[in-house]
């Protein structure tokens, strides 16, 4: 299995109720993306989401995180939630509401395959 196509379903169907988002496929899975940045994905069974760096090491306290260590190189705004984590419809929209406020804060960018290969598709 590349990445749960049922949990990336429950993403975008928050999504489309909260945003204009667009998806991009990445290595093995699907990022969600919002005003140019990557919000949050799917890569295998996890969800991934952005958070600021001081709400992702704070997350981490909470069960069924770990830090996105994608490079090999845990990175200080994503983190994993297993699917576990995400079992609930309740627990999967707090973490994409997170991840979708964080996305929203930041400046209106370009997409690099807007840029890059024409439109992405967009929600």
């Amino acid at each position: 299995m590349a990445y749960d196509l049922y949990l990336a379903d429950r993403i975008r169907a928050i999504l489309q109720r909260a945003a204009e988002f667009s998806e991009r496929k990445m290595s093995g899975g699907v990022a969600f993306m919002v005003n140019g940045h990557m919000c949050c994905g799917v890569l295998k069974t996890d969800l991934v989401i952005r958070l600021t760096p001081e709400e992702a090491a704070i997350a981490l306290h909470q069960p069924h995180t770990r830090p996105m260590d994608f490079t090999g190189k845990p990175l200080k705004s994503m983190i994993y939630v297993s699917a576990i984590g995400t079992d609930s419809d309740q627990a999967l929209e707090t973490w994409v509401e997170s991840a979708l406020r964080v996305a929203r804060s930041l400046p209106q960018q370009e997409s690099r395959s807007s840029r890059a290969r024409g439109s992405p598709r967009v929600h």
